[in-house]
């Protein structure tokens, strides 16, 4: 029951992701031309509330990060929304162990950036407050928590982490030998 529950919370978070991508994440590659103004207006709008430059004008590195998410992790996203929805494919561990330990370790520089970077107030003004900065380390949070959620799903679940007993019987069969 609990594991239908991650896999549930996994799919959400997939599929979620892909409209989140291609119309909010995308705008800081990609030419302003190519988006309606309510999706430039979405990104504004979260960009003052939350008080995250980053997704107006993203620095290099973040620029980086953004590009492994199109090329990498958009074409994952609909294949892993699936897997979690049908639950229980077993095909999906070491790409879900590969996708969870990608975007853990981009999280932890982001997540280092909004917690420690000295952000200018123009032209894009960022978090000055210690509750500022927690407030966007929340919006990014579940971007880390969630990856670790599905690595930890994937070692440590049997159903995910069972091995065949053809592979069991051979491993046997080299232990008597």
């Amino acid at each position: 029951m609990f594991l239908r529950i991650l896999e549930i919370v996994f799919f959400f978070y997939f599929a979620s992701h892909i409209p989140i991508t291609l119309f909010i994440d995308l705008q800081a590659l990609l030419p302003e031309q190519l988006y309606p103004q309510p999706f430039k207006d979405v990104l504004q709008w979260y960009a003052a509330e939350f008080r995250d430059p980053m997704m107006l004008e993203p620095p290099v590195w973040f620029k980086s990060f953004i590009f492994c998410e199109s090329l990498i992790q958009l074409p994952f996203f609909p294949i892993a929304a699936y897997a979690f929805l049908k639950g229980k494919c077993k095909w999906i561990r070491t790409p879900a162990i590969i996708y969870s330990v990608h975007v853990a370790t981009t999280l932890i520089p982001i997540l280092g950036h909004i917690l420690l970077h000295n952000f200018p107030l123009a032209p894009f003004p960022g978090p000055q407050t210690s509750k500022e900065r927690w407030t966007l380390v929340c919006v990014y949070a579940p971007y880390l928590l969630i990856p670790l959620m599905l690595l930890l799903t994937m070692l440590f679940s049997s159903t995910y982490n069972s091995v065949s007993p053809s592979v069991k019987a051979s491993s046997k069969t080299k232990k008597l030998k």
